[in-house]
């Protein structure tokens, strides 16, 4: 065992690295007093946890870094986990950060936004949200709710026309100067209010201006607040109030399982539950909790990341002020730490303990498939958007790219979309389809992916890449290409069951050595075979609509210009069928005779 002297080390303020035979770092810590802490270790030897025990048999050399204060090596020690990742530290793997809203105030016509940073320029903020799902679906009702700006400052100064957004009713325009001024800063006040937890306010107000308008027959102007308020209510009625004030806290508690100590976290906005997560330290016990938590919050609450003013903590900590100094520092403002008081603070730790309750490791080994993904694919973070693109055609016809999009894990079908390429119709080029959708993909801007999965090989890959080159993007976001595993001929094996798939990347000429059945594998399969769900889909819709197009053309009467006159005012060939002349006659662009024709037309077609 290493011999300790305490009169080798300092009695000041400071952080300890611990070595091991090799010379790895193992264990780095903080301490008021640096000899103290560290005899500490070495005093009741059989009396220390398991966790402690096993530390010390294989310390072999001790290094220490002096600091001021305490609150300097409570910020030392949280950089040097973060950068060492040691074997007995609490290491806290998910240290993303999750989606907020961002109501930006230092532009003249405010947007709301979402991020994942918090800036110190007066902007307002909102959340966090662990599922940016969630938090894009909330982002589009109140897009509806409240019609701000939503193109960014360098578009806003350069546009000409209004974008789609004014024509659907979700932005006022200010760009083109078609918004009032102060209408709009009416509207800001109302989405401070809203994102302040005052949407009773903002309803009542609304609810007051629709009746108003009603009364002076105002209609369309009543229509646009019935629309607001239940944008509003649809948002508000998934957050459950949680306390009688509106107080921004979040909430932690620990609870020991069968597996390792489980930690869950509650984030109370405005008095409303928003959102919550949970953790998960394998092999630790309750008696390690107090490192846990000091260590979860100087590793979680970094200067990027929302803090709000209060966190709540299952106890009182023996060094609570300087932790509260130390995230004061990264807030910008005071933060307390406290326990609860009260009936309904007490009943928030007793939920986010039996959430920490829950805890268990997502995968085997304690690794979530996106840390998997990103060490096997060696990828710069954690892959939370994921987007896959495959093309497919029938003979060289109907040359499509579909693209799906992943989430957090699960499919986000709003950003599904379609690509069709008619100066390739015909040809079958899957790579010149392939860099074509590039340059389209790269002309509609972000959000940006994570990763983006191709449906095939390297050469698949190589042509989006280059694709990406002529946007004058390279490199902007990681690639990879999933294709069949081999079979016995030339080409890939297509036998049913076979699962096994080969993963490349630009540049390199061999797959990727995944394991068969991994999480991180299993996973892309998932995502490619939504990709070619999707597109096949859409292939044979399209096929059939041509087809009963080509029908519907033949009949006499009937060019390229009646048929689409129809398609647009029945929708189906099902719906003409069943019309009446005078069905048909409503049909704008059609005379009597032509109408006549039709129907006879149709009355002659066989079923659809």
């Amino acid at each position: 065992m290493f011999e300790f002297l305490s009169a080798d080390y300092p009695k000041g303020p400071g952080v300890y690295l611990m070595h091991d035979a090799r010379g790895r770092i193992i264990y780095v810590g903080k301490a008021k007093s640096l000899s103290k802490r560290l005899a500490s270790y070495f005093r009741g030897f059989d009396r220390q946890t398991h966790k402690t025990q096993s530390l010390v048999e294989r310390i072999a050399r001790i290094e220490t870094l002096s600091t001021a204060t305490e609150k300097e090596a409570l910020l030392l020690e949280a950089s040097l986990i973060k950068k060492h990742r040691p074997r007995y530290n609490i290491v806290l793997r998910d240290d993303k950060s999750y989606v907020l809203f961002q109501l930006t105030k230092s532009h003249e016509y405010p947007r709301l936004t979402m991020t994942r940073n918090v800036a110190r320029d007066g902007s307002v903020y909102y959340g966090p949200f662990t599922s940016s799902l969630a938090a894009r679906r909330t982002w589009k009702v109140l897009g509806k709710a409240f019609p701000l700006r939503k193109c960014g400052d360098r578009t806003f100064g350069n546009r000409v026309r209004p974008c789609l957004y004014h024509h659907i009713g979700q932005c006022l325009a200010p760009c083109v100067g078609l918004a009032d001024h102060e209408v709009y800063a009416a509207l800001v006040r109302r989405v401070e209010m809203f994102l302040a937890g005052r949407a009773g306010d903002v309803l009542g107000q609304l609810t007051r201006e629709m009746h108003q308008a009603s009364r002076q027959m105002e209609f369309e102007r009543a229509g646009e607040c019935r629309d607001q308020i239940r944008a509003i209510e649809a948002t508000v009625e998934r957050q459950a109030v949680v306390l009688p004030k509106p107080v921004d806290l979040d909430v932690l508690a620990v609870a020991e399982g069968r597996a390792g100590l489980g930690l869950g976290l509650l984030f109370v906005r405005q008095g409303r539950l928003l959102d919550g997560r949970t953790y998960h330290f394998q092999g630790l016990a309750l008696e390690d909790a107090p490192e846990a938590v000091a260590g979860f919050l100087t590793q979680y609450y970094w200067t990027s990341r929302f803090i709000p003013g209060r966190l709540l903590l299952p106890w009182a900590m023996d060094e609570a002020e300087a932790l509260e100094a130390a995230l004061a520092e990264r807030r910008g403002g005071p933060v307390r730490l406290g326990v609860a008081r009260g009936g309904p603070e007490k009943q928030l730790l007793e939920m986010a303990r039996a959430n920490a309750a829950q805890a268990r490791p997502e995968t085997p080994g304690g690794l979530d498939v996106p840390e998997r993904l990103k060490r096997a694919l060696r990828l710069p973070v954690e892959p939370q958007r994921v987007e896959c693109v495959d093309v497919s055609h029938l003979g060289g016809q109907g040359l499509r790219a579909g693209l799906v999009v992943f989430e957090d894990g699960l499919p986000f079908k709003d950003d599904y979309r379609t690509y069709t390429f008619p100066e390739l119709e015909g040809s079958g080029d899957d790579y010149a389809a392939l860099a074509a959708w590039a340059q389209r993909r790269a002309e509609a801007g972000p959000p940006w992916p994570d990763l983006l999965l191709i449906d095939g090989g390297r050469g698949q890959v190589g042509a989006v890449a280059a694709g990406l080159e002529r946007a004058g993007i390279p490199g902007e976001f990681p690639l990879a290409g999933i294709a069949k595993s081999l079979g016995d001929g030339p080409g890939p094996d297509r036998r049913a069951g076979a699962l096994d798939d080969r993963i490349f990347l630009p540049g390199r000429s061999n797959p990727l050595p995944l394991k068969s059945g991994s999480p991180e594998l299993l996973f892309l399969q998932r995502v490619r075979d939504e990709a070619h769900r999707f597109i096949i889909g859409r292939q044979r819709k399209s096929r059939k609509k041509s087809m009963i197009a080509s029908e519907l053309e033949s009949l006499p009467g009937i060019g390229p210009k009646t048929a689409r006159l129809l398609w647009e005012a029945f929708g189906s060939l099902a719906a003409m069928r069943q019309a009446s002349l005078q069905d048909i006659l409503k049909v704008n662009g059609l005379g009597r005779k032509r109408a006549e024709k039709v129907h006879q037309a149709l009355l002659g077609l066989g079923g659809s």
